[in-house]
C-alpha cells in the first residue's frame, strides 16, 4: 500500500518533531486537504515556537482572512514584515507588504 502524502509527512514528523519545514508541509498539506482546523493549529505552532520561519506569516494570515479573522491577519502580516526586514528577506518582505496593503486598504506611502 502507497502512503498518503499526509501520512508520509506525518511519518516523517515522529522521526524529526522539530524540523519547521515539516511542520510548515503539514499545514499546508492539512490547508489543501481542506481541514482548517489542523492547519491553523501547525501555523500557529510555528509563530509561536519557530517565529524565524518566514513563509509561516504570509500562510497564516491568508487562512486568518479566510476564516474572517482580518485583525489576526493584519497582525500576523505585521510580525512577518518584522521578522522579513529582520532577516533581510526582500522577497518575504515583498510579498507580505503587498498582503499588509489588501488587507488594510492601505497605499504605496504608508509606512508598510
Amino acid at each position: 500500500m502507497q502512503l498518503s502524502r499526509l501520512e508520509k509527512l506525518l511519518e516523517f514528523l515522529q522521526n524529526e518533531p522539530n524540523d519547521e519545514f515539516l511542520q510548515y508541509a503539514l499545514a499546508t498539506e492539512y490547508l489543501r486537504l481542506n481541514d482548517t482546523e489542523k492547519a491553523l493549529w501547525y501555523y500557529e505552532n510555528l509563530v509561536k515556537n519557530h517565529p524565524d520561519y518566514v513563509g509561516t506569516y504570509y500562510h497564516l494570515g491568508k487562512l486568518y482572512e479566510a476564516l474572517n479573522r482580518k485583525e489576526d491577519a493584519i497582525g500576523t502580516y505585521e510580525k512577518g514584515m518584522e521578522t522579513a526586514k529582520r532577516k533581510r528577506d526582500n522577497h518575504a518582505f515583498s510579498e507580505l507588504q503587498a498582503v499588509y496593503r489588501e488587507a488594510t486598504g492601505s497605499n504605496e506611502d504608508d509606512d508598510y
